[in-house]
C-alpha cells in the first residue's frame, strides 16, 4: 500500500507543514521525509529551538523552512485575513493570540496556500487540530460535516480484508438532526450518516481498496429494533441513493459483513454482506472501540484518524504516536485529494 502512495507523492510533490517542529518524533519523520525526496517540508517553531532539538537528535532538516509565528514577516495580513474569515467572531487582537500558536498558524499556511497539507496533533489534542481547520480552511464544498476514517492493513488472512476502512472512530460522537430555528430538520442524522460512508469510500480508494461499504449494526436488514438500527437502515438507503456507483448495504451485524456464509443467508443477494471492506459505524463508541479491538486482536496496523470533509488534507497524530506513524501519516496525508 505505501509503494503506491510513495509513489503518488514523488509523481506530485506537495509541501506539508508540522505544527510541532521542535517534537523528536515530527523531526525523525521530516529528516526522512526530506532524506527520501518525498515532499518539501516546513516546521513550526522558533528557528532556534528547531535547529538545537534536530541537532540533538541527529536529525538533518537543513532541507526544511522553518517558520516562528512571532517573527513571520507576514503575520499582519495574516492577522487580517483570520479576521475575514472569522466574520466578527474574534477581534485583531484575539486572531494575533491565536496564530501566534503552532496549530492556528499551521493551518493559516494551508489558507494561504504556503503549505499543501498539513499533520499535526503530536502534542495538540484533536480538538486543537480540528478547531482552526473548521474556522479556517472550512469544509469543501458539497459536506455538512467533519469526519474520520481509519485504514487497516495486515499481511495475512482473506485478500478482501487485508485493507480495510473503517469510520468514523475518532470525531462525531453522534449523528442527531440539524435544525433550524422553527425545529424543521434541514439535514438528517441519517443524511450525516451517509455523508460520512460517501467520504470514507473515496478515501478507501486512494489506499486500493475497492470499497463494498457495510452500515452496521446489532441487527441485520430488520432483525433487531431500536438504538441505532433504523439510523443506519435509513442512512444506508440514502447512501445507495446518492452514490449508485458504489456497492453499499446494511444495515447488518459484523459477522454478516465479512462472512459469506452468514451474510449471504441473512441478507440474500447483497453485493456488500459477506464481502465487506470498508465499515460505517452508527456510533463514536462502536467505531473507536471496534478499530482497536481489530488494531489490539486482529493485528492489523491502523493508520488515522484521517479526516475528512475538509478542503484542504489535514490529519492529526495520536499524542502517543512514535517517528514510524508521523512520517507514514505524513506520507497519507501528502497523498490525500
Amino acid at each position: 500500500m505505501f509503494e503506491k502512495l510513495i509513489a503518488k507523492v514523488k509523481a506530485e510533490p506537495r509541501t506539508i507543514v508540522f505544527t510541532e517542529g521542535t517534537d523528536a518524533r515530527i523531526l525523525s519523520a521530516a529528516a526522512r521525509l526530506l532524506a527520501e525526496g518525498l515532499m518539501g517540508v516546513i516546521l513550526v517553531g522558533n528557528v532556534d529551538d528547531v535547529k538545537a532539538a534536530a541537532a540533538k537528535g541527529g536529525f538533518d532538516v537543513s532541507g526544511a523552512e522553518i517558520l516562528d509565528p512571532l517573527t513571520y514577516e507576514g503575520m499582519d495580513a495574516m492577522v487580517e485575513t483570520m479576521v475575514q474569515l472569522r466574520k466578527g467572531k474574534m477581534s485583531p487582537e484575539e486572531c494575533r493570540e491565536a496564530l501566534s500558536k503552532g496549530n492556528y498558524f499551521g493551518t493559516m499556511l494551508v489558507k494561504a496556500g504556503k503549505a499543501d497539507c498539513l499533520l499535526g496533533g503530536a502534542t495538540y489534542s484533536t480538538a486543537d487540530t480540528i478547531r482552526p481547520a473548521l474556522q479556517l480552511v472550512k469544509t469543501k464544498p458539497g459536506a455538512h460535516l467533519v469526519s474520520s476514517c481509519f485504514i487497516l492493513t495486515r499481511d495475512t488472512g482473506d485478500e478482501n480484508l487485508r485493507t480495510i476502512c473503517m469510520g468514523d472512530c475518532a470525531v462525531n460522537l453522534d449523528y442527531t438532526d440539524t435544525v433550524d430555528k422553527e425545529g424543521n430538520v434541514v439535514y438528517s442524522g441519517a443524511q450525516k450518516l451517509a455523508e460520512v460512508a460517501a467520504e470514507s469510500a473515496k478515501c478507501a480508494k486512494i489506499f486500493g481498496i475497492d470499497p463494498k461499504v457495510a452500515f452496521l449494526s446489532f441487527s441485520t436488514k430488520g432483525s433487531g429494533k431500536g438504538g441505532t438500527v433504523a439510523l443506519s437502515a435509513e442512512a444506508a438507503r440514502i447512501a445507495k441513493e446518492q452514490n449508485p456507483d458504489l456497492a453499499i448495504d446494511g444495515e447488518m451485524q459484523f459477522d454478516a459483513a465479512v462472512s459469506p456464509t452468514v451474510g449471504q443467508l441473512k441478507f440474500p443477494g447483497s453485493p456488500v454482506a459477506g464481502y465487506a471492506n470498508t465499515f460505517i459505524f452508527p456510533l463514536i463508541e462502536a467505531g473507536n472501540i471496534g478499530y482497536k479491538i481489530a488494531q489490539r486482536l486482529g493485528g492489523y496496523a491502523a493508520y488515522g484518524p484521517i479526516l475528512l470533509g475538509l478542503n484542504a488534507p489535514i490529519n492529526d497524530l495520536s499524542r502517543g504516536c512514535d517517528a514510524e506513524e508521523v512520517y507514514r501519516m505524513a506520507i497519507i496525508t501528502a497523498a490525500l485529494e
